[in-house]
């Protein structure tokens, strides 16, 4: 009986191995290494609960928008810690220069009528 199932094993493995070696290209690489250079990166943010900001958990490598949305929901809500997500490619994201601060910021500290310091906010909100 262990020969038989040892000969299916070489055999089913004797048949994978055009598939996983090319004469031409360079030696295979392991999973890991293929799925970084090959699939993009995605940003993954969860929202906890109605009302609150989506927050950065994390990232997963899909090769679209859809199975990325998949990999995030497996990965980061088992535990059914999310009513939102959003995955958004890491090539995408734009982000300002920390060291140009000043520049960036300073137009805003002139404008304290958009500040919500002058309203009194109720009680019963907690989230806005």
């Amino acid at each position: 009986m262990r020969s038989m199932v040892e000969g299916a094993r070489l055999s089913m493995l004797a048949a994978l191995a055009p598939l996983h070696r090319s004469s031409s290209g360079p030696p295979p690489r392991s999973g890991e290494e293929r799925m970084s250079s090959d699939w993009p990166l995605w940003e993954v943010f969860i929202r906890a609960k109605g009302g609150l900001s989506h927050r950065h958990v994390g990232s997963v490598h899909a090769p679209d928008s859809e199975i990325a949305l998949r990999h995030a929901r497996d990965t980061y809500t088992r535990r059914m810690e999310g009513v939102s997500l959003w995955v958004v490619r890491s090539a995408d994201i734009v982000a300002s220069d920390p060291s140009d601060d000043a520049a960036m910021f300073d137009p805003a500290a002139d404008k304290v009528y958009r500040h919500p310091t002058f309203y009194t906010i109720p009680d019963d909100v907690k989230h806005i």
